[in-house]
């Protein structure tokens, strides 16, 4: 079974960059689809984008395209979010989750989380 770990979270300033990481033990990741979510205070988990196992397509949700990028380097065994110009509403723990299918309706394996925060 495939546990991912996020790293790359932080404390940063509004209108900064980020990039994110996940990156998979007990499984090869370029097998899986990813998927990136996030949750903020208070509120429910969204879903972010997510990239197929080749990294040849990937999805970004509507209200997020334009700042947010996913990309995954297989030989690294690792998925990247990027994140530019970063806003206070931005403040969440973002996940990871990996799974068979690219955009299933429920991601089997997920990460711990990072927590990102964004001071203004």
């Amino acid at each position: 079974q495939v546990q991912l770990v996020e790293s790359g979270g932080g404390v940063v300033q509004a209108g900064d960059s980020l990039t994110l990481s996940c990156t998979a033990s007990g499984g090869t990741l370029s097998n899986y689809a990813v998927g990136w979510h996030r949750q903020a205070p208070g509120k429910e988990r969204e879903f972010v984008g997510a990239i197929t196992t080749t990294g040849g397509r990937t999805y970004v949700a509507d209200d997020m395209k334009g700042r947010f990028t996913i990309s995954r380097v297989n030989a690294e065994n690792t998925v990247y979010l990027k994140i530019q110009t970063l806003k206070p509403e931005d403040t969440a723990i973002y996940y990871c989750a990996a799974s068979a299918r690219f955009l299933p309706p429920s991601w089997p394996y997920w990460g711990q989380g990072t927590q990102v925060t964004v001071s203004s």
